[in-house]
């Protein structure tokens, strides 16, 4: 049969093909004359978009940074889970939706990625004196909002992957402490315990889960750990908590809360979010040098309320010590029922803070207050009443110095005070007189270390690129999880101390 093609195909292939010929003789007489490398080092050659021939002998400038990028992410690839509608707690966030016509609606509170709104400008009678809080950076930020910050961070993390196999660890994108947050403390335990339980069923059952039954997943539950230890066998069949940290699947991961047990751990501590949000480890500097200059006219400051029937005996001792006090004694914020207003405004909590030098810590409803995070962004020395409510215990991630490599009592440079509750309450110390032994030289060196550790017990604005070489809380807070996720792909066992 005849070919249909036409006869100058042919011709048209062979000079072609003796164009090519002659790119690679082109290639071997001149480039591998000038650099002789082995044949396993030469790169492939490419013919470049307008026909010439290019030798290749090092990686493209693409080539490079991609490998650079490699190298950077070795060992911190993180695989985020896709979490199911159902489990989303701010799936009715949008845009336009009536529930942000509610000021306390929980998407109201988790604007601007879980920032909270913009703390306004202090102007005319808004203002007041000891108000330090700059118009930038600061905003009303909810107590239980870590959830959704973490998360945010997380969404421009430089090293996701889709990968799974190339992952160091797994994220979890579910927010425990906002999904409790919707019962009243009259549910039942079944309800509270419904859809966290249902949560940990599904997330069993995904691909992620098999290879090392959760120990690589690590998640938020912006709550105290009690909150999350209720279980209905003990009684609890009424309360304001669930069971979900006292599940086997919960126990395999790496769970991040605003207080930890430190007698039975289960869970890793890290600092509430605070009012400031920096985009620039210069406005840190600045705010640093605004609380190291601040006058401090009280000795000690202290802001929260009593307890019903006095279940909490050390801070009616308190109250009662502050108000007798002279007035350049001690400076306070009543929170006690129907005050509570005054002491939600960051303006007036941050400069009584900043305006003392102690300020009093005693346990709330649990033994950390965010009160004490205050207490450092104020760079007020923090006064403990509880060993469990010391930073030492708690926060051991974020109270050192990132060049400190020993946490022994002898290593560590002084920053708070613990007195002991009982000797307050039995009248055998007074506050003030313990707080007056302190020289003034002592004070500043102690104050010094609180500002220090500022950057670290503050969280970046996750929406913009940080301007500036600055750890803040989360950073300090991943490098840690991934430090301890290394470890434990490669099988080490992992205890508490």
């Amino acid at each position: 049969m005849e070919a249909n093609y036409p006869k100058y195909v042919p011709y048209g292939l062979l000079v072609v093909g003796s164009w090519l010929l002659s790119c690679l003789l082109h290639f071997h007489v001149f480039h591998v004359a000038l650099f002789p490398y082995p044949a396993s080092v030469l790169v492939s050659r490419r013919v470049a978009a307008d026909g010439s021939c290019v030798g290749r002998r090092r990686s493209s400038p693409a080539k490079k940074v991609e490998a650079e990028a490699e190298a950077k992410c070795d060992g911190r690839y993180v695989y985020m889970l896709e979490v199911p509608p159902r489990f989303q707690m701010l799936a009715e966030c949008v845009q336009g939706s009536p529930v942000f016509e509610n000021p306390n609606h929980v998407c109201v509170l988790m604007v601007n990625s879980g920032l909270g709104r913009v703390i306004p400008a202090a102007a005319g009678n808004a203002s007041f004196d000891g108000d330090i809080i700059p118009n930038t950076g600061w905003y009303n930020t909810d107590q239980y909002a870590l959830e959704v910050i973490f998360h945010n961070r997380m969404r421009h993390y430089e090293c996701l992957t889709g990968d799974l196999a190339a992952a160091t660890a797994v994220y979890v994108p579910f927010y425990p402490a906002l999904e409790l947050n919707r019962h009243n403390c009259w549910s039942t335990a079944k309800e509270r315990n419904g859809l966290s339980g249902e949560f940990l069923r599904w997330l069993s059952t995904q691909p992620s889960w098999a290879a090392h039954g959760g120990r690589d997943h690590f998640m938020v539950a912006a709550r105290t750990t009690w909150l999350f230890r209720r279980r209905d066998e003990a009684g609890d069949a009424l309360g304001c908590g669930n069971g979900f940290l006292a599940q086997p699947e919960s126990g395999n991961m790496t769970v991040l809360t605003y207080e930890s047990n430190i007698w039975d751990r289960r869970d890793f501590a890290v600092p509430y979010p605070t009012y400031f949000h920096p985009s620039s480890a210069g406005e840190v500097a600045a705010w640093q040098d605004t609380v190291r200059a601040n006058r401090r006219p009280w000795l000690f400051a202290f802001a929260g309320g009593r307890r019903a029937n006095g279940t909490l005996p050390i801070r009616d001792h308190i109250i009662d010590e502050c108000t007798a006090s002279p007035p350049a004694r001690c400076g306070m914020l009543d929170c006690s029922h129907g005050r509570s207003a005054t002491c939600r405004s960051p303006r007036r909590l941050v400069g009584l803070f900043a305006s003392a030098r102690f300020c009093l810590q005693p346990r709330g409803d649990s033994f950390m207050r965010r009160s004490s995070i205050d207490t450092v962004l104020a760079g007020c020395i923090p006064v403990f009443f509880h060993e469990a409510s010391t930073f030492k215990h708690q926060y051991r991630w974020h109270e050192r110095d990132d060049d400190t490599t020993t946490t022994t009592d002898a290593g560590r440079r002084r920053y708070s005070v613990v007195i002991n509750p009982q000797d307050v309450v039995e009248g055998r110390v007074r506050i003030d007189e313990v707080l007056s032994r302190f020289t003034d030289d002592e004070v500043a060196a102690m104050r010094e270390e609180v500002i220090k550790m500022i950057p670290r017990f503050v969280y970046k604005d996750p929406r913009v690129k940080f301007q500036g070489d600055m750890n803040d809380a989360f950073d300090v807070t991943f490098n840690e999880i991934m430090a301890r996720m290394r470890r434990i792909k490669k099988g080490e066992m992992l205890r508490w101390k």
